[in-house]
């Protein structure tokens, strides 16, 4: 189990540096502005703009992102607390490029609440815009790493959290 762990820490610590030592001004620029669509203000006012003014056949999902996003954080609050990952170091003359909530990394809020909006809405929407809000949703999580503030590993675990919460949310009929 250990030699999985130090693998998978490895893979994350690659990958991540893969991703900051690619970095653009014109994506930096791009990946600072759509990581705050999940701040949580933002999340917040995008759920409910959703859920009361959206068209009635869309405001289903606003229900569905509302609740999907209030249990997801709750999840990722308890496991940051119960995993206390610090977040990622980058190398010297690298850093953060935006300031973080909180000191620890697993698993990404951002990666969580951008999927919790994303899923039900793009469940909702005729197939091609579906795809452009599913993307959308898992590029936060990919500004994250591409940031510095959150490994791979992390990102995976808010996407998959999210999907779980959706899941059982679904099976009970809410």
């Amino acid at each position: 189990m250990t030699s999985i762990l130090l693998r998978l820490g490895r893979w994350d610590r690659r990958v991540l540096l893969a991703l900051v030592m690619r970095r653009r001004p014109f994506l930096d620029l791009f990946m600072r502005s759509v990581t705050r669509l999940a701040d949580w203000p933002v999340a917040v006012a995008i759920t409910l703009t959703v859920a009361l003014g959206a068209p009635p056949e869309y405001q289903e999902a606003g229900v569905r992102m509302a609740w999907t996003l209030g249990f997801s954080h709750l999840g990722v609050e308890v496991l940051k607390r119960a995993f206390t990952r610090e977040r990622p170091r980058l190398p010297v003359g690298l850093e953060w490029l935006v300031t973080v909530p909180d000191r620890f990394s697993f698993p990404s809020g951002h990666a969580t609440a951008g999927l919790s909006m994303a899923l039900p809405l793009a469940l909702a929407l005729p197939l091609p815009l579906g795809f452009v809000i599913l993307g959308t949703g898992m590029v936060i999580g990919i500004s994250r790493c591409y940031l510095g503030v959150h490994y791979p590993g992390d990102v995976l675990a808010g996407w998959s959290l999210s999907g779980a919460v959706l899941a059982v949310g679904l099976l009970l009929g809410l």
